[in-house]
């Protein structure tokens, strides 16, 4: 299994001199199953490069698009893919939906007349749309297994598995704190009553998830000081992605969902402070933090 990824970025797109490096647009990760078939997580603007190489490539395409959730940094970059435009091209897009908005809608309503000049029913590609809750699915050769985690409204982790190998895809997650839910409600309450179902720490049901992965990319939006001021924003601090690699187990965390506030130097300070910290406690992996254009072999 081969990844690339094309987009680190949480939130909003942060162009500019001091991103140059991890790169400026929002989730999107290239994932190329053991036969080469395309599985594509996350629709964010960092699609639009990974469609301008698919299409240089000159070949059909023909792939699934799992997106975690519809927050506009995960989906905002769909519009501009270029594949998406061309007869023969076929994507099934994967992904979970809301009481009263379907999963076709979700993708659809960005690119209503009023926001956008081409309306998904004009996309010249197949597009299929599967919901998908706690579930597997086969992707390819593969497999895909979803999870809900703690992000507001309702988003789900991935853990695709092929060849052998395995890679866990957590965007957008937050430690879960048994008081800190019951205080919130931005998150799908059926959601939550899994999580508080948990005997002990809630957060074993993350930890299980990504259990044994040879590739963990998780949330790390904050640092622990800057994650005390955005508790129920539905994003991960450091220690915490760290603590989710060394309870699963896991050969190497991905730094995953930079905030947009922090440059290039910033992201460069949290994962030696990282490195520091894995040192210090022992732990058994290796730890980067995810730019445009880096790849990994699984």
């Amino acid at each position: 299994m081969r990844v690339k990824f094309w987009g680190a970025r949480g939130s909003i797109p942060t162009p500019g001199r001091s991103t140059t490096r991890y790169g400026g647009n929002t989730p999107c990760v290239e994932v190329r199953l053991s036969s080469n078939h395309l599985v594509i997580l996350d629709a964010g603007t960092g699609i639009r490069n990974l469609g301008d190489a698919l299409m240089s490539a000159g070949e059909s395409v023909k792939a699934f698009l799992a997106i975690t959730h519809p927050h506009w940094d995960h989906i905002q970059g769909f519009p501009f893919f270029k594949p998406a435009f061309i007869s023969g091209n076929e994507f099934t897009i994967l992904g979970a939906q809301s009481r009263s908005v379907t999963l076709r809608q979700m993708v659809a309503y960005q690119m209503d007349k009023i926001y956008f000049p081409i309306q998904l029913n004009e996309l010249k590609a197949k597009i299929n749309f599967r919901p998908i809750k706690e579930e597997t699915v086969r992707v390819f050769e593969g497999s895909l297994t979803s999870m809900f985690v703690n992000h507001p409204a309702f988003a789900l982790g991935f853990r695709i598995t092929s060849g052998g190998r395995s890679l866990v895809y957590i965007s957008d997650n937050e430690p879960f704190d048994r008081e800190v839910a019951r205080s919130l409600k931005n998150v799908d309450k059926n959601i939550v009553e899994k999580y508080l179902a948990i005997k002990g720490d809630p957060n074993q049901r993350v930890f299980d998830f990504a259990r044994g992965a040879d590739v963990l990319i998780h949330d790390t939006t904050y640092t622990p000081e800057e994650y005390v001021n955005h508790v129920g924003w539905g994003h991960s601090h450091y220690l915490f992605s760290l603590k989710v690699a060394d309870e699963a187990r896991v050969k190497k965390l991905i730094l995953f969902h930079h905030d947009q506030t922090h440059d290039d130097q910033k992201i460069d300070e949290i994962h030696r402070k990282c490195l520091k910290e894995i040192k210090t406690r022992h732990y058994k992996f290796d730890c980067l933090a995810a730019a445009e254009g880096m790849e990994l072999t699984l």
